[in-house]
């Protein structure tokens, strides 16, 4: 799959090994959510609320240190307004309030899978796009993992190397 990352938007697709119904599970069960990405109290509607918390500890299976540039961010948390809800092919919400953008997740089966499209549009130039895209190219890739029944050992490992992409891609490195 090819990633599109750029200074105004995001576009990252997946191909996951799991059935559509399960994949929308984790995307919207707090829970589940929070074992790829962040999750908290939500109301997941047109105009409700997507509750997120950095929590990122419950992301890798093996205990590895939070980046120290990380550390002071960890316990945050805030909502997003939800946009659009289509179960269980489209979740879109609002980033940062929508100062940096809008986030699009829509599902289609193909085969015994899922695809995956993430499209994060609105962002504010190459600090938002290295930023962002480092960290939704890390959690999918964590998301890809966990949906399929795999473990995570480190996520900060996969986020450190998909940041490297994303900063490469705007020119930043």
């Amino acid at each position: 799959m090819t990633d599109l990352i750029t200074t105004q938007e995001l576009r990252f697709e997946r191909l996951l090994t799991a059935p559509i119904d399960r994949v929308w599970q984790y995307l919207v069960d707090p829970e589940l959510r929070a074992r790829w990405f962040m999750a908290g109290p939500g109301d997941i509607r047109p105009g409700g609320t997507i509750g997120l918390t950095m929590a990122h500890e419950r992301l890798s299976d093996e205990q590895v240190p939070t980046p120290e540039r990380f550390a002071g961010v960890m316990g945050k948390a805030w909502t997003e307004r939800v946009l659009r809800v289509e179960p269980p092919h489209v979740l879109a919400f609002t980033w940062s309030n929508g100062d940096a953008g809008e986030v699009t997740i829509t599902l289609a089966p193909e085969g015994d899978g899922t695809r995956l499209v993430l499209h994060h549009t609105g962002l504010r130039g190459a600090e938002d796009a290295a930023n962002f895209g480092g960290g939704w190219a890390a959690h999918l890739n964590a998301f890809e993992r966990r949906v399929a029944g795999r473990g995570v050992p480190d996520f900060w490992k996969l986020h450190a190397e998909a940041e490297t992409v994303a900063k490469r891609a705007v020119g930043l490195i």
